[in-house]
């Protein structure tokens, strides 16, 4: 067998390889420079004001008014074409059932106002009792007129509630009274009390005086 020639030749050093810092700092060299942030100038508000809103027109009521309709009538769903048949019959149904509403709500107040007359019965008038218990009726009022000979016309001032509405109700009637001796003068206050017919228009007769006339 041949013998291999045996290699004489030392074999040739491998390069040491470079520190770790060394390569940093040529890496850091190598890379282009980074830009710097500008600092941050101050905001001067005095100098460069906020930008402002533009300002805006006033609405008048009955723009809002609208605005609110139209938004209402477009968020209302689309109504399909009827014949004037149907909407005769819709509007009649429409009608009958508002009626029913009136009709229990008048029945429901009609039952309320029955049951407040029982707990707090109505006393009568006070012309029904003089008439009832057979008496005379006397009112107090104040003498208007004393022209006429032995007669004073006397104004009676009513006030009365409204027995539906609640509200006080002035009435005022004039009515003449005999005066034999001439005692009453306008502006005083009088009591005059019903008697027989002693004229056309007499039907009552002065009783007292109860304050003069300043």
């Amino acid at each position: 067998m041949a013998e291999e020639p045996e290699n004489n030749e030392e074999a040739a050093p491998e390069p040491e390889a470079p520190p770790a810092e060394e390569a940093l700092a040529d890496d850091a060299a190598a890379a282009p420079p980074a830009e710097q942030a500008a600092p941050a100038e101050p905001v001067n508000q005095a100098a460069a004001p906020a930008e402002q809103a533009e300002p805006v027109a006033p609405v008048a009521p009955k723009e809002r008014r609208r605005g609110r309709r139209a938004a209402k009538a477009a968020a209302r769903p689309a109504r399909a074409q009827m014949s004037p048949e149907e909407r005769q019959a819709d509007r009649d149904a429409e009608r009958g059932r508002k009626a029913t509403i009136r009709r229990t709500r008048r029945l429901r107040q009609r039952e309320k106002a029955r049951a407040a007359r029982a707990q707090t019965p109505v006393q009568a008038p006070v012309e029904a009792r003089e008439h009832a218990a057979g008496q005379q009726k006397t009112r107090q009022g104040i003498v208007v007129s004393d022209k006429a000979p032995k007669t004073i016309t006397v104004r009676i001032d009513v006030a009365h509630r409204h027995p539906r509405y609640a509200k006080i109700v002035r009435v005022s009637r004039t009515l003449h009274a005999h005066d034999e001796n001439g005692d009453a003068h306008i502006g005083d206050t009088v009591i005059v009390r019903e008697s027989r017919p002693l004229s056309r228009t007499k039907r009552w007769r002065l009783v007292q005086v109860v304050q003069r006339a300043e």
